[in-house]
């Protein structure tokens, strides 16, 4: 572990024992959210699997405001297109030498007033994680079950253990059916993916 790992894992470890979080009503915040962060991967190859599902994400939150903020460093504008969202690419100036946001960019993220933050890391992402503990009030959703309290409030687990393609296929439908779920007496086959 170098020098910089060691001081982002610190810093990290330190705001997550001073961590409080705030009660919600998941289904109400689902229900009524108006602003909706997605916390994308760093790694080129994780962004270009992710693409195609982005629009899904656009739809099952209609009509909020979508936000995607990528890693310093990625060059996420050049990969996806704005259609349906407000990308957010801050550049290597606003992380610390660390690795992790500096505060001038957490606060211009407070002001969007997010009301979800989706994490669709599958691996540790220091950047990410110091993100997700800047926002106790925000609910957390995040792919898995490697983070847990208080990065997500909640983790959607799927039986696909290295199949990412289909991890990211379940943990949205997993979203879908959870913000809209089938009305009372509906007859027919549904299975919650990721329980």
């Amino acid at each position: 572990m170098g020098l910089k790992s060691f001081i982002a894992d610190s810093k990290i470890g330190w705001r997550k024992r001073n961590y409080t979080g705030s009660e919600f009503s998941f289904s109400a915040e689902l229900a009524t959210s108006a602003s909706v962060l997605i916390c994308l991967p760093e790694s080129l190859r994780e962004l270009t699997i992710v693409k195609p599902f982005l629009p899904e994400f656009a739809d099952i939150f209609a009509p909020a405001e979508m936000f995607l903020i990528a890693c310093p460093g990625s060059h996420v504008a050049n990969v996806f297109p704005r259609k349906g969202y407000r990308i957010i690419a801050p550049g290597m100036h606003q992380r610390t030498w660390a690795g992790l946001p500096k505060p001038g960019l957490l606060k211009a993220l407070h002001a969007n007033k997010f009301d979800i933050i989706i994490d669709l890391n599958l691996h540790s992402n220091p950047f990410v994680e110091f993100i997700l503990l800047d926002f106790p009030d925000c609910v957390k959703i995040g792919v898995g079950d490697h983070r847990g309290e208080p990065f997500h409030n909640v983790e959607i687990r799927t039986s696909y253990m290295r199949d990412e393609r289909n991890i990211y296929r379940s943990f949205i439908e997993t979203i879908n059916q959870l913000k809209n779920p089938l009305p009372r007496g509906f007859v027919g086959q549904t299975r919650l993916s990721g329980f």
